[in-house]
């Protein structure tokens, strides 16, 4: 029986149960409902100061006050995701598996921050001062004058940020926060609302610019209850395959610039490094190109990436070929066999299909139809594509290539890294250094590929 002023909550998804249960009938998960003191909501009124409130003053959209200037940290991937800086009394929400390189990538943030002359506090819940101190000498950033601090007591942290004027403020991370004003252990749903509702209110109210980071679950979704990523302005995740480098930091919500942007790092001994240059990464390096792979000029937010797609058709041992996909949708690989199928006369119902994007870069647009396709078909026919060429292009249901935004960016990407060659949709755009060769059809590039008619 419930103890009075006692709820269940979720530590999952952060449903509120009347009673203990060994599984959560919202979310499904097991042994994840936490028993916790029921209390009132930060900021609820008492019915008799509710009459006694003063009444809202509304404004216009116009005002004569400047937009204050971003705070540019200098570590340029991560000021291109946020929009071009931090900006200031905004929140931050960072997540990304263990071990992906969270810390580090907010320690050199804060090392490069304040070495431009930002004032920068790096809290930390999980480590040690002396830690960090380590790491930083790893980096090469000891002397960087950085503030730090190892606490979790969220009534200690505010008094100190409340008196100090701070630029940027990093903590790492928000699960371990904890404030008295609650029963509930650190970690909880009901802690890490209140903690965060409590750091954003500080940087709302003409304070810092505050970064919480924030653990994940084994779903990839940001660990607590959602509407933590509903307060805060941005959210960032820290991408990375296991056995690869690389790290990608892309924006899943942002208030002050776009979500599409991505930033490329490296991971090595002494830290992150930037990668200026993504399409040299996620390029083959062999002079000579092989059947099944074909080179995607893609766009990433505001900048073009070459990526190779590979693809692998071979004839399936069993009664149910597979279909294999990493780094791509599997729906859109299930309408691409079908229209090469219905279109092209070209069947893949007794053969095995993998597709694989290289270098762990996940493609999310519609543009890699047609790079996709020419892959698979030059894996069919054994017949390799040109060592200079890429393609780009939507596919239809009726078989049609239709065309795709921001071709001319493609192709000057394309040119910088020696392509002389673009299989692709009728473009307007000329002279570019590249040879175009344009397909309406589908069945029209099965036909130059086949025949080597480029």
């Amino acid at each position: 029986m419930a103890r009075d002023g006692a709820i269940y909550v979720c530590q999952s998804c952060g449903a509120v149960h009347g009673k203990w249960a060994g599984q959560c009938s919202a979310c499904g998960q097991w042994n994840c409902i936490v028993e916790e003191s029921r209390s009132a909501p930060p900021g609820a009124l008492k019915p008799a100061a509710s009459s006694r409130a003063r009444g809202l003053n509304f404004e216009t959209l116009q005002s004569d006050t400047p937009e204050p200037p971003r705070n540019i940290t200098g570590v340029t991937e991560f000021d291109r995701v946020c929009g071009g800086g931090v900006v200031p009394g905004s929140a931050l929400l960072l997540s990304g598996d263990p071990g992906v390189g969270k810390s580090t990538l907010l320690l050199e943030v804060a090392a490069k921050a304040a070495l431009a002359g930002r004032r920068v506090a790096y809290i930390s819940g999980e480590e040690a001062v002396e830690q960090i101190r380590s790491r930083a000498r790893r980096m090469g950033f000891e002397k960087a004058p950085v503030e730090l601090a190892s606490a979790t007591a969220l009534r200690e942290i505010l008094g100190t940020l409340k008196r100090e004027k701070f630029d940027i403020v990093i903590v790492d991370s928000i699960q371990t926060l904890w404030s008295d004003a609650h029963e509930a252990g650190p970690g909880s749903i009901t802690q890490v609302r209140a903690c965060a509702s409590e750091m954003v209110r500080l940087a709302k109210s003409g304070g810092p610019a505050v970064v919480l980071v924030g653990h994940v679950t084994k779903d990839g979704q940001v660990a607590g209850p959602r509407v933590v990523e509903h307060m805060v302005d941005a959210v960032l995740s820290f991408e990375g395959e296991r056995g690869y480098p690389f790290r990608i930091l892309r924006a899943g919500k942002n208030r002050f610039g776009a979500t599409d942007e991505i930033g490329v790092f490296e991971m090595g001994d002494a830290g992150l490094r930037e990668v200026s240059n993504p399409s040299a990464l996620f390029l083959g390096e062999g002079k000579d190109r092989a059947p099944g792979a074909a080179v995607f000029a893609g766009i990433e937010g505001s900048r073009p990436v070459l990526v190779e797609v590979q693809a692998l058709v071979s004839k399936s041992a069993y009664g149910t070929p597979r279909r294999a996909v990493v780094g791509w949708d599997t729906g859109r690989l299930a309408m691409v066999l079908a229209v090469l199928e219905a279109r092209c006369g070209i069947g893949f119902g007794d053969q095995d299909v993998y597709l694989n994007v290289a270098g762990g870069l996940r493609v999310n647009e519609p543009a890699a139809d047609l790079a996709a396709a020419a892959a698979l078909i030059s894996s069919a026919m054994d017949m390799p594509l040109p060592q200079g060429c890429v393609v780009f292009g939507e596919i239809s249901l009726s078989g049609e290539i239709r065309a795709v935004g921001r071709a001319e960016a493609r192709l000057r990407e394309a040119q910088k890294l020696g392509f002389d060659q673009a299989l692709c949709p009728a473009l307007t755009v000329k002279d570019k250094g590249v040879k175009i060769t344009s397909v309406n059809r589908l069945a029209e590039a099965v036909e130059r590929i086949s025949q080597n008619r480029y």
